[in-house]
């Protein structure tokens, strides 16, 4: 390995954590066996050139994120995250379990509660989450569907097994980060891209278009959908924008809609067009000012009458945001076996719920062994670690336990697994989770193949989360044979939707993916073939 990994060994040893592209005698996983190879071959020079070209490339495409209130392009590190096929495919089901359980909770809790009077989860612990919203209880949604779209963050323990840290059943952003980095990775490192058989991500678009148009309003052949964004100062409009572009449907605001008789209409330069689907990117408080906060400006009046009366559907659907509570995550495993008959795929983090006296008791005397979290929070906002606390914020956190333990829970202090990320003048080992998302249709649950993985970018931090500093790396799942079956989803008719063009080089991008694909599968049929 070349003196870009001088040290890393004796680094990766201090973590404690299970690397992901080296054992601890420095030999390189097979998965890896490609990235390393070309790595190996650049010098300090190269790598910085080519990380400093993809950081100019995502700042003129406007691949940015707001950080402390100053907009930068998102980091993106060169060495990917390299999973191999029999792995992604236990995490595949497992994802795909965790949605199809949670879409089951979610009608359950909105409608008769039998997981309540069946003694799996208390009635309590349901009715005081700060996002259940008795607005939308009794009403199914139209199209049948709660969770259309889902990102079930997943981390590997020290052991190197794979466990769920938290569900995103609300508004899971991050998606478009996994469409850029690939586009930008191709370019990257093309070394080790162009070498192995890697399974495509473009064509999530194309699933949630298809997702969201079949989850439509019963009796509408040809839905209209929107992508419904707060505005421009978002943190996330870039992926509103692009997600609008490479769907071909219109990206709307709130003062954009109307709604009248239970319909939802948008306003054109052609007059009023009904919209059939909305997939909304704010928070349900936001949505609608007769039911939730009377100020907001960001939603639409009456939307939510809309939606209960089946003229319109909205994904995701208003009240998901309680299968998210941190507290609910801790019965995810039970609402596994009682909904589906099965056995958890992928295990939870051990979790300590604090409503319980003697767990909050047993946390209370190891505050500063333990990470305690926020039931409702994210971005990693309000998440203490024990072990790198001071001791006034331990007595600040204890102070608030005592006076809400329903608003917490605590978790040992997991060394998520490392993945080399170039800092300075060498690679060091960085810390690590994952985001896969999974686009449910009411029949299926697909899952996008990778995902996005996050990364620390302070030695030592754990704290991946880009709006507290850190970055991202390119999930390249690795395919099990040349031919990998991919289901072809026909492009829907578009009429007056082919007016957007909010990324003219969607053709381009989708023609070059499809290119790369064929050359990975004539070199891998060649390679077979000289055998």
């Amino acid at each position: 390995m070349s003196d870009l990994f001088q040290d890393y060994s004796e680094a990766a040893g201090r973590t404690g954590a299970y690397d992901e592209m080296f054992t601890p005698g420095q030999q390189a996983r097979k998965s890896y066996g490609q990235v390393a190879g070309a790595l190996r071959e650049l010098s300090l020079a190269d790598v910085s050139a080519r990380a400093d070209s993809m950081a100019r490339t995502f700042l003129d495409r406007g691949v940015t994120f707001d950080f402390a209130g100053e907009e930068r392009p998102f980091p993106l590190d060169i060495v990917p995250r390299v999973i191999p096929a029999d792995e992604w495919s236990v995490l595949e089901r497992g994802v795909a379990q965790r949605v199809r359980a949670l879409e089951a909770f979610l009608n359950d809790v909105y409608d008769k509660m039998t997981v309540v009077s069946d003694g799996v989860i208390p009635r309590q612990l349901v009715t005081t989450s700060a996002h259940f919203h008795r607005q939308v209880h009794g009403f199914e949604p139209a199209g049948g569907v709660r969770v259309h779209i889902s990102g079930i963050d997943v981390v590997r323990d020290a052991a190197g097994t794979f466990r769920v840290l938290e569900d995103n059943v609300r508004v899971p952003s991050g998606v478009s980060y996994v469409l850029e980095n690939r586009r930008a990775m191709a370019k990257g490192l093309p070394e080790a891209f162009g070498q192995q058989l890697i399974r495509p991500v473009e064509e999530y678009p194309r699933r949630l278009l298809s997702a969201l148009r079949k989850t439509a309003p019963a009796g509408v052949d040809d839905p209209t959908v929107v992508v419904l964004t707060p505005g421009v100062f978002n943190s996330a409009y870039f992926e509103h924008t692009l997600l609008a572009g490479l769907m071909g449907v219109e990206l709307v605001e709130g003062r954009d809609l109307i709604c009248r008789g239970n319909r939802v209409y948008m306003r054109t330069t052609a007059g009023e067009q009904r919209v059939d689907v909305i997939y909304k990117r704010i928070d349900d408080e936001f949505l609608d000012p007769l039911q939730f906060r009377a100020d907001s400006m960001l939603g639409c009046p009456g939307l939510v009458n809309a939606a209960r009366a089946g003229g319109v559907t909205i994904a995701n659907a208003v009240g998901n945001g309680v299968a998210d509570d941190k507290l609910v995550y801790s019965y995810v495993p039970d609402l596994i076996r009682y909904y589906l008959s099965e056995e958890p795929v992928i295990a939870n983090v051990d979790t300590y719920r604090l409503e319980e006296k003697e767990a909050r008791e047993h946390v209370l005397d190891r505050l500063d062994e333990l990470v305690v979290k926020p039931v409702d929070g994210s971005g990693g906002k309000g998440l203490v670690i024990g072990p790198d606390a001071s001791k006034e914020e331990l007595e600040a956190l204890r102070k608030r336990v005592i006076a809400d333990p329903r608003g917490w829970i605590a978790q040992p202090v997991l060394q998520l697994s490392t993945v080399p990320t170039l800092s300075g003048d060498k690679f060091g080992p960085r810390h690590v989770d994952l985001r896969p998302f999974a686009v449910n249709d009411g029949e299926d649950v697909w899952v996008l193949p990778g995902g996005l993985t996050r990364v620390a970018l302070k030695e030592g931090s754990l704290i991946v989360n880009s709006s507290q500093g850190g970055g991202s790396k390119d999930t390249w799942v690795l395919a099990d044979s040349p031919q990998v079956p991919v289901e072809v989803i026909p492009r829907p008719t578009i009429t007056v939707r082919e007016r957007v063009s909010v990324w003219p080089v969607e053709s381009n991008w989708r023609d070059s993916q499809k290119e790369q694909q064929q050359q990975q599968i004539s070199d891998a049929q060649e390679v077979t073939a000289n055998a």
